[in-house]
């Protein structure tokens, strides 16, 4: 079934030094990051959970 056009598209954000991606769609639990949660939504001073670096250092990619 295909998603709805009101629906939601969540994107995914890569590191662009270690490459780590965050979801929005699953978010990130264990760091209190609810899955939907957008990156324009994750505080400012947030940083990479794999290299330390921050928001700023990522870039939007495609979703699977």
């Amino acid at each position: 079934m295909a998603p709805k056009a009101d629906s939601p598209r969540y994107r995914v954000w890569q590191c662009e030094l270690c490459a780590f991606s965050y979801d929005e769609a699953k978010g990130m639990p264990e760091e209190g990051i609810a899955p939907g949660t957008r990156w324009e939504d994750i505080p400012e001073d947030w940083i990479c959970p794999d290299c330390a670096t921050s928001k700023r250092d990522f870039q939007m990619r495609e979703a699977g």
